[in-house]
């Protein structure tokens, strides 16, 4: 064979060679990518709503100060560890709690996506609170599309009876008067969450098996901490008024629970407290 063909042949074998190899390159990229995309899938399927940031049983920490301590080849230092998920604390001796929301993630969560929200409650329609009765409506509508996504409710939770709930408690002031809501200490915020309540939403060992979320009482003073998480104790008194009942509670139900009012209302000693007049003409007038 002739130096020419042997050159030709060698050629046309290593184009073949390196087509051959270039394919199963291609398809193990792809075999790999669809693996990737199989393990994005699956983390977002193991958290509790596509907004979280992290997995269940595990909650975000922000950016924090870190003291590396001194080994016997350097000396201690101070640094800033990045914000991650951290497992979750756990109820009892071992049983982690799988739900764990921040205050950080949920600040978070509302930056990302309550903007892109539409739908209730309804705007213009309390003209007579002049400090503003919708400039909260994002927190509200977000909030109550969360909850409603993560409890899957036979009855969906209406944003406008939130609305509705903030402006019987608290007539849409971020900070007004701490009052004495008895043996549950004093009520904070928008939505007047007590001290009993903040400390029941947090606290792995109350009485919230799943779904807590941590805020401080200095947290019911910004109006997104303090609607997430009265929403979330909403949700609490409606399985509280259901137990009274022995029925599904009603959300006005629910609310009147939250309220203090539905033991006399069920004895039938106070069957319609004014305050639940007020929320049911304020709720009529949102939907109007």
């Amino acid at each position: 064979m002739s130096k020419s063909k042997i050159d030709q042949w060698a050629k046309s074998l290593l184009k073949k060679l390196f087509k051959k190899a270039a394919n199963e390159a291609v398809k193990v990229i792809k075999k790999e990518i669809k693996k990737e995309s199989k393990k994005e899938d699956s983390a977002e399927s193991e958290k509790s709503h596509s907004w979280r940031l992290c997995p269940i049983g595990e909650h975000w920490v922000t950016d924090h100060p870190l003291w590396v301590p001194p080994t016997d080849k350097r000396p201690g230092y101070h640094t800033t560890r990045d914000g991650h998920c951290a497992t979750n604390p756990t109820r009892g001796k071992a049983t982690v709690i799988k739900d764990y929301l921040t205050a950080e993630e949920m600040q978070m969560m509302a930056d990302k996506y309550f903007s892109s929200l539409s739908g209730p409650p309804a705007s213009g329609k309390l003209p007579e609170y002049v400090i503003g009765a919708d400039k909260f409506d994002h927190f509200i509508r977000g909030w109550t599309k969360y909850w409603n996504d993560v409890f899957k409710p036979d009855e969906p939770l209406d944003p406008d009876l939130v609305k509705a709930l903030i402006a019987t408690e608290s007539g849409f002031r971020l900070k007004p008067p701490a009052l004495n809501a008895g043996v549950a200490g004093k009520a904070h915020g928008l939505i007047q969450l007590t001290d009993q309540a903040i400390k029941g939403l947090g606290n792995p060992g109350g009485e919230l098996l799943n779904h807590l979320v941590k805020i401080s009482t200095e947290d019911t003073s910004d109006p997104n901490l303090s609607i997430g998480a009265a929403v979330r104790w909403l949700f609490r008194k409606r399985d509280l008024a259901s137990h009274r009942l022995k029925r599904q509670a009603t959300w006005r139900e629910a609310i009147a629970e939250y309220k203090s009012y539905l033991p006399d209302m069920v004895s039938g000693k106070d069957p319609n407290p004014e305050q639940m007049q007020k929320l049911d003409d304020i709720f009529k007038r949102l939907k109007k």
